[in-house]
């Protein structure tokens, strides 16, 4: 009986199947990479706003503190965006006709809330508190980064389930005296750990890494 296929034949479908390995597990990197880029997380990505407000120049030149204007960040889970007139209450006085804000002023008069973009957006099947994590000693910075030091708010991390369980896997390595919870420039100390120890003891702080924790 005649061969039906040539001895190359083999080769070929070593080859084949030797390429299809290396296509698919270079098709799961680039699936990974794009996961975890600046795109698809839109970490230091500044987004569009109505005003270009700029945290560096409120935070870090006039020294306003975050609770000014994110009200609630201690009492509820969200940290609450300012109305128009807490921007009323300088701005009626200072830079009156600045084109700039003159959304600020047009939203005054008309009532209307000005239409801020969020820039920290976590997904519906995502549970956060801020009051919780103030309570238990987790600085702004820790999440926000230094804002203090951003002419426009952009994303300091990626928020990804990742990141977050750095946190909560080890969290005498984030966990700070709650009186700096809202000061900028508090730097991790040299003794971390054993400060850290000593405030998870002191709040009740525990490693809670299951997933009713935060997938609720």
């Amino acid at each position: 009986m005649a061969q039906i296929f040539y001895p190359s034949t083999n080769t070929i479908s070593r080859v084949s199947i030797l390429g299809a390995v290396f296509i698919l597990a270079g098709l799961l990197w680039l699936i990974a990479t794009l996961d975890y880029s600046n795109y698809s997380t839109e970490q230091d990505m500044v987004r569009q706003q109505p005003v270009p407000f700029s945290h560096e120049h409120h935070v870090g030149g006039l020294g306003i503190d975050c609770r000014y204007c994110h009200t609630s960040v201690e009492v509820s889970a969200f940290a609450g965006m300012p109305p128009t007139e807490t921007c009323m209450n300088c701005h009626a006085y200072i830079w009156t006709e600045s084109p700039v804000l003159a959304p600020v002023r047009d939203s005054f008069r008309t009532g209307q809330p000005l239409a801020w973009t969020r820039v920290y957006d976590l997904p519906d099947f995502v549970y956060f508190n801020h009051s919780i994590h103030v309570h238990k000693g987790i600085g702004c910075v820790t999440c926000h980064g230094r804002v203090d030091r951003m002419p426009l708010m952009r994303k300091a991390h990626s928020l990804q389930m990742q990141w977050c369980l750095q946190c909560h896997n080890e969290p005498e390595r984030f966990v700070r005296p709650r009186e700096f919870v809202f000061r900028m420039d508090w730097q991790l100390q040299e003794d971390q750990q054993t400060l850290g120890r000593q405030l998870a003891h002191e709040y009740n702080i525990h490693k809670l890494t299951t997933c009713y924790t935060c997938h609720r």
